[in-house]
């Protein structure tokens, strides 16, 4: 069975859900840390080896000073009585330490590199399958720079703090650990003195993390709205230089600029002012300790080496407090990304997939007989855009629906399409509910052609064979046959072999929505929806496309939304919507000879052509 892509229905002939505030979407409690721990949990063997390299790198590391102790007490009186041999092993024993733990550091880099590009594949890969799966209320809500936002910016973020950040985090916290150990067992009064300054380190680290917070998570928001009025500006420059709404776009650009401008500098002012205060406090400590230190080396009770190494150790152990600034200044970033990535991976499809899909019964024909069973709809705010209806569509009829603009007919397709799922009732595709089907059966069986003749990169045949992968060249070419579109693809520079560029830029309107019914009628679906489909065709287009659809609509169930009257003469049935309701319900002759409302628009249509 073959499956077929349904294009973005367009709403411009419907009622729009209600506007909603496009900022983030709600952040479920431990999700931010549940998709972390999901993302690392595939390599936690990789995970032990790399801390184990660090841990044995910091020990190599933080031997240094104590060899130094150690020639400065044992190893120079020696050198002075001519026996070299204990400096000599100090020496030597610094340098091996020095190469231990510069091969140990390359090992792990090494290790965390590839663990931190295989997390960022698996991210950005669930972003992009998990944002496809998303109904079309989420992305009628949330505009496409958002999650573009979310796949580039943010994970970008996350690399940084991957890539640089918790190999810095890692190292200050061993150093400090190893640090703390030594100093207190060399001399436990001046480790004492030393300790006490991590009451204060602790109160700057706790009040920057606290401010800083609050400044990232601004600032994540404010990139994403950048990026998101980059895109918009940029996807309509045709309408943007048309009513020369430059000046405007770049008024409301320069606001969001300077907003993320001032969200940048305030972090910026955050890690300063931290910084200036770590450093205060380090500097202050150090000064007491080497005054402490020398006061025990007159008396007596310390030697200059261990004196010598305290101070080594304090550097290193005050030195990683920028470290730990930067640290904390990606860290804040990267939550604040992190955050917004586990939202959108967290929010479930308002139309999700069934756990146990039932399975569509044999057809009898081409087509499946559509039915609407007390069939409400009201958009998340509780306004209804239909009100309870019964409607069925029989097997292998044409069906055109027609009314003003906001009359429901829109909604009505996204129902039959199961785009959005009904408040109330249920709509049945030969008895079975279309909540019970799999996407795949379902979109298998049920196309919808909208004026949004969406066209992918690529060549004309990929773009007609995405109603079916699998197709051979030759029923791509029957298939825009059938609609009438192979002579133009023939006279197009390469054929079927065309690239159409971005959005099918390279052909017109017209010749996107015959590539679009041409697409769908390779799908060979059992019921078809085409949503203003003829919209983009000029006359000619029109009616070749039309001759077209009397013989590829023979045998299945098609329903046809459209203000052009021309389109709904080939259908069996017609319905007239207002207000959410059908209000009128008849074969085209016999509305026409009526005196309703179709009857109305056909003597209007009528004398427009005159």
């Amino acid at each position: 069975m073959s499956t077929a892509v349904a294009e973005p229905a367009a709403a411009e002939d419907d009622l729009l859900p209600p506007a909603a505030d496009d900022q983030d979407i709600p952040v479920p409690p431990g999700a931010p840390r549940a998709l972390l721990g999901s993302l690392l949990a595939p390599h936690r063997r990789r995970i032990a080896v790399a801390v184990l390299a660090l841990l044995l790198q910091q020990a190599a590391l933080q031997a240094g000073p104590l060899l130094v102790a150690v020639a400065i007490d044992r190893g120079v009186p020696a050198l002075r009585d001519h026996d070299a041999g204990p400096l000599v092993a100090v020496t030597a024993a610094y340098l091996g330490c020095a190469l231990l733990a510069t091969l140990l550091q390359r090992a792990f880099i090494r290790f965390a590199a590839r663990i931190n590009q295989d997390v960022l594949l698996d991210l950005r890969g669930r972003i992009f399958r998990h944002a496809q799966r998303l109904s079309l209320d989420f992305h009628e809500r949330y505009t496409s720079g958002r999650i573009i936002s979310r796949a580039t910016s943010d994970v970008d973020t996350l690399r940084e703090l991957l890539a640089e950040g918790l190999q810095e985090l890692l190292m200050v916290f061993l150093s400090v650990g190893y640090i703390t150990v030594v100093l207190v067992v060399v001399d436990w009064r001046l480790g004492l003195a030393a300790l006490v300054s991590f009451l204060p380190m602790y109160l700057i680290v706790r009040s920057f993390r606290r401010r800083s917070q609050q400044v990232y998570r601004r600032s994540r928001t404010v990139t994403a709205a950048l990026i998101v009025r980059f895109t918009e500006t940029m996807n309509g420059i045709r309408p943007v230089q048309a009513f020369r709404r430059e000046a405007a776009n770049e008024e409301a650009f320069g606001t969001v600029n300077r907003q993320s401008a001032t969200a940048t500098a305030d972090g910026l002012l955050e890690m300063a002012r931290y910084v200036f205060l770590s450093r205060l406090t380090a500097n202050v400590w150090i000064t007491g300790v080497v005054v402490l230190g020398a006061f025990l080396v007159t008396d007596g009770s310390l030697e200059l080496g261990v004196l010598t190494a305290f101070v080594l150790y304090l550097r290193r152990l005050y030195d990683p407090i920028d470290q730990l600034a930067m640290f904390l200044n990606s860290y804040q970033s990267a939550a604040a990304a992190l955050e917004k990535m586990a939202g959108l991976l967290a929010h479930e499809p308002s139309v999700p997939e069934p756990a146990e899909p039932a399975a569509l019964p044999a057809a009898a024909g081409k087509g499946r007989e559509v039915a609407f069973r007390s069939v409400s709809f009201a958009y998340a705010d509780g306004k209804q855009v239909l009100p309870p209806f019964d409607l069925r569509l029989p097997a292998g009829r044409t069906t055109a629906v027609v009314g003003a603009t906001g009359a429901g007919k829109s909604t009505l397709a996204k129902l039959l399409a199961r785009f959005y799922d009904p408040t109330t009732g249920s709509v049945t595709l030969d008895g079975v509910d279309l909540r019970g089907l799999s996407t795949d059966d379902l979109r298998a069986e049920v196309v919808m052609v909208t004026q949004e003749s969406f066209l992918f990169s690529g060549t004309v045949a990929e773009n007609i064979a995405v109603g079916k992968p699998d197709a051979t060249r030759a029923e791509v070419e029957a298939a825009a046959r059938a609609i009438g579109a192979h002579a133009f693809i023939a006279a197009l520079p390469d054929g079927y072999d065309t690239d159409v560029r971005k959005r099918g830029g390279r052909i017109s309107a017209g010749q996107r929505q015959l590539v679009a019914f041409a697409r769908a009628l390779l799908a060979d679906p059992a019921v078809l929806i085409l949503d203003e489909a003829t919209s983009s065709l000029d006359v000619p287009g029109e009616q070749a496309v039309q001759h077209a659809m009397r013989t590829v609509l023979a045998g299945r169930t098609a329903v046809i939304i459209a203000h052009r009257l021309s389109t709904v003469e080939i259908a069996d049935r017609v319905l007239v919507m207002d207000q959410g309701r059908v209000v009128e319900d008849g074969t085209p002759a016999e509305l026409v000879a009526g005196e309703g409302r179709f009857a109305t628009l056909h003597r209007t249509w009528k004398d427009s052509l005159v």
